[in-house]
């Protein structure tokens, strides 16, 4: 049975979120089915709404060349033609037959438990809702495009997709060891905000930096952010803003290093950050701690 089967049920209310902002969630969450999912109505885009789509594809795509890993690079064209925004079910069909995933819409983020149970079933959820003209350079929640350009290619991967749908069984685990927060910092820096070292240099593939024109650039390149080495315990103690660039990034050596640190149980190391916060604390966005790897561009 489902852990959290009768628990993750949509009263119409927006999730708590856990990184630093001033901003609440938005998203009509009234018109969400039990478990968060809605459908995408492709008929209420607006030409505007194409055209920021298309413009916001066209000029992350110019950006991806040396900034971006390899593996999404190769995988972006999956989503088919950037001039407008496309229908989920289209995309859907395309992703089922390369790895088993598909695509469902959302209102906007939902809690921690409906999330996973959607991650655990190889459904990946994107918010339907495209930013504002003024939001074309940051948006501090994600919108369609985010979820799609961001996340989306790399689900065409299948160990990445394997290691998505794990990821989503350990948070239904976390759920129940009241772990939440600590798994979605692994999350917001790894998945949404991780770099990886390759031969050619640091290259993004967290889909946070990838749909962003302006951290994109930054994570990769900018003397005023620190990049780290990947360490589960140190990230998990890490806070992070949602409503600005990342003053810190986690840096892996490969996508295996990173699938091999999370495969075992969680249930020690949880323990083992709780004892780690209680005697030091949590570690603030952009500080360095003694001894730790940094990485220089």
């Amino acid at each position: 049975m489902n852990p959290a089967a009768g628990k993750s049920v949509n009263r119409g209310v927006a999730p708590v979120t856990y990184g630093q902002g001033e901003r609440p969630p938005r998203g009509d969450y009234g018109r969400a089915r039990a478990d968060y999912t809605c459908e995408q109505d492709i008929g209420r885009y607006t030409a505007a709404d194409h055209d920021t789509y298309r413009r916001l594809y066209a000029r992350q795509l110019a950006q991806l060349p040396g900034l971006a890993c390899d593996e999404f690079v190769a995988a972006v064209q999956q989503l088919g033609a950037p001039h407008r925004i496309p229908a989920f079910d289209a995309i859907s069909e395309r992703l089922v037959r390369a790895t088993g995933w598909q695509i469902v819409g959302v209102p906007g983020l939902i809690p921690e438990e409906a999330f996973f149970s959607l991650l655990a079933a190889r459904r990946f959820p994107v918010t339907d809702w495209i930013r504002r003209p003024e939001e074309f350079d940051y948006v501090v929640e994600p919108d369609v495009f985010h979820d799609l350009f961001g996340h989306v290619p790399l689900l065409f991967d299948p160990t990445f997709a394997d290691y998505m749908q794990a990821y989503g069984a350990g948070g239904l685990k976390a759920s129940r060891l009241e772990a939440c927060e600590l798994l979605a910092r692994l999350y917001w820096y790894t998945v949404e905000f991780g770099l990886i070292a390759t031969p050619q240099g640091l290259r993004a593939y967290g889909a946070g930096i990838l749909s962003s024109a302006g951290e994109l650039p930054h994570s990769v390149r900018s003397t005023a952010a620190r990049r780290v080495a990947f360490d589960l315990q140190r990230l998990m103690r890490s806070l992070y803003r949602i409503d600005t660039f990342q003053s810190t990034y986690f840096v892996i050596d490969s996508f295996q290093q990173l699938f091999e640190a999370t495969a075992p149980d969680f249930t020690p190391v949880y323990r083992e950050v709780r004892e780690a916060v209680a005697r030091d604390g949590l570690i603030e966005p952009g500080a360095v701690r003694p001894g730790e790897r940094e990485f220089s561009v």
